[in-house]
């Protein structure tokens, strides 16, 4: 079992979760990602590691609730347990040698941008941050990124609530143009990551994009993370999660993240009616 040692909300839908994990802690690095269980009957599901201390023994994820699993874990918090947490999977983000390089976050892949961007500041590069969500209310961990050494920190949402009224790529754009940087990276949904990774590739800056495909086991067994990279098969858990943004077919993986939607929403609606008829 895995205490759960904080939780807080950061928006309506977005929530912050801290276990205590030492073991998974003390290998944990920017970019990697865990499989959660809530609980013996729970499926498992992906997180990414937004943070962690090796130290004191506890790692910490955000998550958006979207279906069942997530709902149900936005439940719990400080004396609840966790049945499984199995990590870190993946392949550490490459963090050296990037020279200047843009961060771009959108809505919860700030908190895989913030580990990453962090460990590439302390590898010596020059980190611009690019943080984007459609309104104030869904920015998240801005001043955590603010006491980060950044160059510099942008903020974007869809309606000009919070920072300048654009999209993550108008920011991108323009550091492109000026050739203010020498590497990219886009973390957050795919329509986003396609299109930063588009706007890069016009001006031939590399993109690095962190992939969110439907995972099972995390481990290249069951093959359900499958993406195609430069006309290859690859998988998001072993292979990934960090691909080549220019080589990414963008299209084929939005359109098996959309597979399990319907049966989704139907089991979080249903575990709603449960929590309704406790209350």
């Amino acid at each position: 079992m895995f205490p759960i040692v904080h939780a807080r909300q950061l928006s309506e839908a977005v929530f912050e979760m801290g276990v205590e994990a030492p073991r998974v802690a003390r290998k944990a690095r920017a970019g990697q990602f865990f499989m959660l269980r809530i609980d013996e009957d729970g499926e498992r599901i992906p997180l990414t590691f937004s943070d962690w201390s090796a130290e004191e023994g506890w790692i910490r994820f955000i998550f958006m609730r979207v279906g069942k699993t997530t709902h149900k874990l936005s439940h719990l918090g400080p004396g609840d347990s966790l049945a499984d947490i199995v990590g870190p999977l993946g392949i550490p983000t490459h963090t050296e040698g990037l020279g200047r390089v843009a961060v771009i976050g959108g809505g919860v892949g700030a908190a895989v941008a913030y580990p990453v961007a962090r460990a590439m500041a302390e590898a010596g590069s020059d980190v611009t941050v690019i943080l984007g969500a459609r309104n104030a209310d869904l920015l998240i961990l801005e001043d955590e990124f603010k006491a980060l050494p950044l160059t510099d920190l942008v903020i974007t949402t869809d309606d000009g609530s919070a920072g300048r009224k654009d999209l993550v790529t108008a920011p991108l754009k323009e550091m492109c143009e000026a050739k203010a940087i020498d590497n990219s990276m886009a973390i957050g949904p795919a329509i986003m990551m396609k299109f930063c990774a588009a706007t890069a590739k016009e001006h031939g800056v590399p993109c690095v994009v962190s992939l969110n495909p439907i995972m099972v086991d995390g481990t290249g067994m069951c093959g359900a993370c499958r993406v195609s990279v430069a006309g290859q098969t690859k998988f998001g858990c072993v292979d990934g999660p960090d691909f080549d943004g220019w080589e990414v077919d963008f299209e084929e993986l939005m359109s098996r993240q959309r597979v399990y939607n319907d049966e989704e929403r139907l089991a979080d609606a249903e575990y709603s009616k449960e929590c309704s008829c406790r209350l």
